[in-house]
């Protein structure tokens, strides 16, 4: 690749936020740019190079002590960025913008609202601006900030990778406790929102006349319409197992002492090893998806859709499985897309792993702050 894209002076404003307008970075631009993602318990460091490459593969990970306060967090985040640059043998004075992923909701940008994994004291929290000035603390000068989502930086991260260059638009999901769910347009940046609460696609409703009519499952967003996720991601596999046991009654699930939870956790395990009722379960959670992918593809018709989650793990799963999960979502989804849609559509498993949101953090950074004119 022999420039990236930067976001030049902005062109129009909306609201309260700035519109940019993207021109290429030339190669001979130096200058690094670092990503923080920041999980409920573990906050990790990365970074790119003003090209868009990586500068290191492995992440620098650091407590992110919520329980302790606000300021121990930002502490945490700081601690990650020193040990990230001394590790890689770089320093601030290199530094041209840092990125924040960050789980929402927001009362509004870089203010955080009421989230179910902070203490209730971080409702309100203006962490854009307090990261910004422990950066300028530890830096010695002002190093512009960007904020977001990190489910949405997350796909910026692997859509960077698959489209390799193009300009194409992306579709992320990650299946995992929950689905994360990420657009990200051809010019590599993420469908926020105006509510910036980032893309709460696994919170549509499925279509349930085309899963077998299936009852509405719980949800732990309350709403009662059926949410996808609920049927397609671990959140879901207490109702599932419910649903299929019944239909493998000789199944040792339906005779096992184990707790509910230690029922379901199993499923994967038993699924590489071509147990029907397992594969028959994660076959019904691929058809959720391959349908809920049409249903998004419709409306935003893009060419390339990324798998990620721990279902397409390959330390956790077999590439057979892997491959089988792969079809049942394309297989669910073609019948409802536009013959143009199945030419050119792309299904393809993630493959940054735990580095996407940080590394998605640093490349918005990147595209926003890479170049000045």
């Amino acid at each position: 690749m022999d420039c990236g894209l930067a976001l030049s002076r902005p062109t129009a404003s909306v609201g309260t936020r700035t519109q940019f307008r993207l021109r290429p970075i030339p190669m001979s631009e130096t200058g690094i740019f670092l990503g923080t993602d920041s999980g409920a318990t573990t906050s990790k460091t990365g970074g790119i190079r003003a090209d868009g490459s990586l500068i290191s593969h492995k992440l620098r990970q650091s407590s992110t002590n919520s329980q302790a306060g606000r300021e121990a967090v930002i502490r945490g985040w700081i601690d990650g960025v020193n040990g990230f640059l001394a590790e890689n043998n770089l320093t601030w004075s290199q530094v041209h913008g840092v990125g924040l992923a960050i789980p929402g909701p927001y009362q509004s940008y870089g203010v955080m609202g009421r989230s179910a994994n902070l203490p209730a004291s971080f409702e309100g929290w203006n962490f854009h601006a307090d990261y910004g000035r422990a950066i300028a603390d530890a830096a010695g000068r002002a190093i512009p900030l960007v904020v977001g989502n990190d489910g949405n930086y997350g796909g910026v991260a692997e859509a960077h990778r698959v489209r390799a260059g193009r300009k194409a638009g992306v579709l992320m999901f990650a299946p995992g406790s929950g689905l994360g769910c990420a657009y990200v347009d051809p010019n590599g940046l993420p469908l926020d929102g105006d509510t910036l609460n980032g893309m709460e696609g696994g919170h549509m409703p499925a279509p349930l006349h085309l899963l077998g009519h299936v009852h509405p499952f719980r949800c732990g967003c309350g709403r009662d319409w059926g949410c996808v996720e609920a049927y397609t991601t671990i959140s879901g596999l207490p109702q599932l197992l419910e649903v299929f046991l019944p239909k493998h009654p000789r199944h040792p699930l339906a005779s096992s002492t184990l707790t509910p939870k230690e029922k379901v956790l199993s499923l994967r395990t038993l699924a590489q090893k071509g147990d029907p009722l397992a594969l028959d379960i994660f076959d019904f959670q691929a058809r959720a998806l391959g349908l809920h992918l049409a249903n998004l593809l419709i409306a935003l018709d893009c060419e390339f859709v990324v798998i990620g989650g721990g279902l397409i793990d390959p330390e956790a799963t077999t590439a057979e499985f892997r491959e089988r999960y792969l079809r049942g979502i394309r297989a669910a989804a073609e019948p409802y897309l536009w013959p143009t849609q199945r030419d050119k559509l792309q299904i393809v498993p993630a493959t940054l792993g735990e580095l996407s949101q940080a590394i998605g953090a640093a490349l918005v950074a990147l595209y926003q702050f890479g170049a000045k004119v």
